[in-house]
């Protein structure tokens, strides 16, 4: 997905089917329900089941629980394409990641589609713009096969906060957007969450300039808790409003081209509580468009309204 169409598919107004559909990929976790690593058994089950919606997944930290030996293994056996990530935010687990990807990446170019140096690090101020784009170049130098990028909140790069990245010349953005995370009802969700992609990608193509045909983005991250999540204001968790926000807010998205990375696949009951913006427990166990025994939660289904 080029900067350019979806802006334009984004600004247009009301929504209309593309004539190249976007594509459906998960976030996917490295853990199974119980906490323990998954192998590669483990993400062949996954493959089986997302293969239903998509063939590319993509993960946050490439040394966490070794998981590059085994997902690249299960990728290839199910013909799926992995976006790997790389956490920058230490030192520690930005050399261990580099590590793990210098022994995965070479030779499985055809699988390994995208390289992600940090998932929100501008957002939680972990590093400064030109910080985060001298670890994007030193990764993109040792896989130069391999696009290398970042994916942030939207507001991060709507603000000028990622513009030195723009400059620098990145060319994979994933741009995270959570309506729900923004308080908003489920009947709201779906203009603010086409809104946060209008805004990111508008200043992203105009500070881009001619170089924005070569910029290649998705949605990072979106979806929706089901009955077991958390409410965060009037965005109440629950598993009829994420069918509806998947039906009205993504099928949407991937209807004007735009790609998108569900979060995530399965649900994570052995993450640890968490505490929100508002000060409040924020449950992130629930998310998945399946339950962790890869049972369905809602029927997935974009059909076209007339």
């Amino acid at each position: 997905m080029r900067f350019s169409v979806l802006t334009l598919a984004l600004a247009a107004g009301p929504i209309a089917v593309s004539a190249a559909a976007g594509k459906l990929g998960f976030a996917l976790g490295v853990k199974n329900a119980d906490g323990t690593c998954k192998k590669q058994a483990d993400f062949e089950k996954d493959f089986d089941v997302l293969s239903a919606h998509t063939n590319i997944v993509r993960t946050y930290a490439a040394a966490d629980c070794d998981n590059t030996l085994y997902i690249v293994p299960a990728a290839k056996k199910k013909s799926f394409k992995l976006v790997l990530g790389i956490w920058p935010d230490v030192p520690e687990s930005f050399e261990a990641d580099k590590k793990a990807l210098l022994k995965a990446v070479p030779g499985n170019e055809d699988v390994i589609t995208a390289i992600t140096v940090g998932s929100e690090s501008l957002y939680r101020g972990n590093f400064t713009g030109p910080e985060l784009l001298t670890k994007i170049q030193e990764v993109q130098k040792l896989f130069p096969k391999v696009k290398v990028g970042t994916a942030d909140s939207w507001n991060k790069y709507a603000d000028g906060t990622a513009d030195a990245l723009i400059t620098g010349g990145v060319k994979y953005f994933l741009i995270n957007a959570f309506a729900f995370w923004q308080g908003k009802s489920i009947d709201e969700a779906p203009k603010t969450f086409l809104d946060d992609m209008y805004q990111a990608s508008k200043h992203i193509q105009k500070l881009a300039g001619p170089n924005a045909k070569d910029i290649q983005i998705a949605t990072g991250e979106t979806g929706w808790p089901t009955d077991k999540g958390t409410d965060y204001g009037v965005a109440k968790a629950g598993t009829k409003n994420a069918q509806a926000f998947h039906d009205n807010a993504i099928c949407a998205m991937l209807g004007l081209g735009g790609d998108v990375f569900y979060f995530e696949a399965f649900d994570e009951p052995w993450k640890p509580k968490s505490i929100g913006d508002n000060g409040k427990a924020a449950d992130e166990t629930h998310w998945g468009m399946y339950n962790a025994d890869r049972t369905p939660k809602f029927e997935v289904s974009c059909k076209q309204k007339k």
